[in-house]
């Protein structure tokens, strides 16, 4: 069979399909694949007029100064609580969150329901950082203007409070993607075969029971594969939340500068903050490794590789 004609019964059986990846495909080669090359500015002290090849090469120099800062460890601290916190509860309300939409009997109701909690992910940061500042902010803020006062509370000074930002960065996060990460759930709750519930319903189970020994126990699948992939982000952080919904503001650094704002707010030096990326990275990648085998190790059907 001559290539022209492979390639016509390739696009006669699998064209349609191929279309369907090929916008995905090139989204991850240009996003994932091609920025792999800048990996080399980590080991340059780059300088625009020379370009990234005429660069000095400077080896573990960048690596070198990012540990010795005095902020190294306070970075990495904060990364690393606030992802545990985003995974343990985001996980623990989106499954909450898709049980009780999977318990509706309605439809129609389940479908509002779904929608408006969905609707927070596709605000932007920016746009929520005002909604969390017309709750937050200094005199005419809801918090300090009207709850407060109910309970006979001094108005607090929120945007210069560090204390409270691990509660509010975790109410936020979770607001926003809990609904999108449900849906994940109520897709795999209604992929359960349907025979396990009336096998349930024969020997007498309530639908708590159902809950329980039914529908959770096929979830752990698929909540086992989220968790491997969140902990291989887990030195990831959205710059968004830590850095516009603080309004940036310097007395909350302690806790919420992360990984993402320093490397932000250090953007002038290219290989420094180059080298803060590979880091982040690589503890990803071997962390993602390391989860994978803990699991197969535990529940081999429910590892990722």
């Amino acid at each position: 069979m001559s290539k022209i004609r492979r390639f016509t019964d390739f696009l006669l059986n699998d064209g349609a399909m191929f279309l369907m990846v090929m916008p995905g495909a090139i989204l991850v080669l240009l996003f994932n694949y091609f920025p792999i090359g800048g990996i080399v500015l980590a080991f340059k002290n780059y300088a625009p007029v020379k370009g990234v090849w005429g660069s000095d090469w400077v080896g573990l120099k960048n690596f070198k100064a990012f540990f010795s800062t005095p902020d190294a460890w306070l970075i990495t601290r904060n990364t690393i609580m606030y992802s545990v916190y985003f995974i343990v509860v985001g996980t623990i309300l989106a499954v909450a969150l898709a049980l009780l939409l999977n318990e509706l009997k309605k439809g129609f109701v389940s479908k509002v329901y779904q929608t408006i909690g969905l609707l927070p992910h596709f605000l932007s940061y920016v746009i929520i950082a005002y909604l969390v500042y017309a709750f937050l902010g200094g005199e005419y803020g809801i918090m300090n203007r009207t709850v407060l006062p109910l309970f006979g509370i001094e108005p607090i000074s929120w945007y210069s409070e560090a204390k409270y930002w691990p509660f509010i960065l975790t109410f936020v996060a979770n607001w926003k993607e809990v609904g999108f990460s449900s849906v994940i759930y109520l897709a795999a709750i209604a992929g359960i075969n349907i025979e396990y519930y009336e096998a349930a319903r024969v020997d007498g189970a309530s639908r708590w029971q159902q809950m329980k020994y039914v529908t959770l126990p096929c979830l752990r699948s698929i909540i086992t594969i989220k968790l491997i992939m969140s902990v291989g982000g887990i030195l990831g952080s959205d710059l968004g939340l830590f850095y516009n919904v603080p309004m940036n503001s310097g007395p909350l650094f302690p806790t919420t500068n992360v990984l993402s704002t320093y490397m932000f707010r250090g953007m002038s030096k290219v290989g420094f903050t180059t080298a803060a990326g590979v880091y982040c990275s690589v503890v990803g990648f071997i962390l993602t490794i390391l989860a994978n085998a803990v699991v197969r190790k535990i529940d081999y059907d429910s590892a990722l590789f």
